[in-house]
């Protein structure tokens, strides 16, 4: 087998995200037959195929190929941040990403800090859930993103990137303002079994989840959302619809339309994570973005 160019592999790993030569070759600046060209000339040195064409897919051997296409970037993306580190890191532009919650909670004021510290500094913000942020990371599209688990279904990140815990984010019960368990100081999960809910996997946790960890049958949904925003889903549980269970930094601050308790048993956490690529050395600025969201994190949630 010939030596692989990565440029090559870049080509491949543009077909596969986008499923698409055309799509490919708009992103790369080349035109749809010099990216079929490249892919030809990939298969020639390895000898084998690396695509199905219809629809577009990568064969084992591509499979082989986009492995090492990610490697090559992760390294290159590692080598960029401890050079940008090594050139102090005060100036410059930071990509982070967050998912919904802390993008309109924690995010805001961080970034205002940060602007005071280093006003030099850009940033650019994505709003994107873990998995999506951390393929971003490797890829070397972003440098730091907030991400998160759950105690009961750890994620750990993929190889080659550093997490670091910013916050225990505790889960919680919303109930309507007037319901019968509003009064309470804590609320059992399994006495929420035979409640109204609403199915909002994007936005809220799964109900069948929910059944395992309270042992109990039941939690059964007649209203459904699809979408990531958890105000629709309080905006239901204000209007008595049904009851959710999600995480306490998804609750606007001063509402009175719904009434959030702490689960008595079993106590639920999502666990907040600030994570970027593993490296010696990173940005000054980096770094202390990092800390100043950790530090509105723990604010939000005092």
């Amino acid at each position: 087998m010939q030596r692989l160019d990565p440029r090559l592999l870049a080509t491949l790993e543009a077909v596969v995200r986008h499923g698409s030569f055309n799509s490919a070759a708009r992103e790369l600046g080349y035109s749809a037959p010099a990216v079929s060209q490249q892919i030809a000339e990939l298969e020639r040195r390895t000898g084998l195929r690396v695509l199905e064409r219809r629809p577009v897919r990568p064969t084992p051997a591509g499979e082989v190929l986009l492995d090492a296409e990610q490697g090559v970037r992760s390294a290159l993306a590692a080598a960029s941040v401890e050079l940008d580190a090594m050139r102090a890191g005060t100036a410059g532009r930071i990509r982070l990403a967050a998912f919904a919650s802390a993008a309109t909670s924690i995010v805001p004021k961080a970034l205002a800090q940060l602007h005071t510290t280093y006003p030099d500094v850009r940033v650019s913000l994505s709003q994107l859930e873990p998995e999506a942020g951390y393929s971003r990371l490797k890829r070397g599209d972003m440098d730091l993103t907030l991400s998160y688990d759950y105690d009961f279904i750890p994620q750990p990140p993929p190889r080659t990137l550093r997490r670091t815990l910013v916050a225990r984010d505790p889960v919680v019960a919303v109930v309507p303002a007037g319901h019968h368990l509003a009064d309470r100081e804590v609320i059992d999960l399994a006495s929420l079994a035979s409640e109204t809910w609403i199915a909002a996997p994007e936005a809220a946790l799964r109900l069948e989840l929910l059944a395992q960890i309270a042992k109990t049958p039941g939690f059964r949904a007649r209203l459904e959302y699809e979408g990531d925003d958890f105000n629709t889903v309080l905006g239901f549980v204000a209007a008595g619809l049904c009851v959710a269970v999600m995480p306490q930094l998804a609750l606007p601050r001063g509402t009175t339309q719904v009434v959030a308790r702490p689960l008595a048993e079993p106590e639920l956490t999502r666990f907040i994570y600030a994570v970027r690529i593993d490296t010696r050395h990173a940005p000054h600025a980096l770094l202390a973005l990092e800390q100043m969201l950790a530090a509105q994190a723990l604010a939000a949630l005092s």
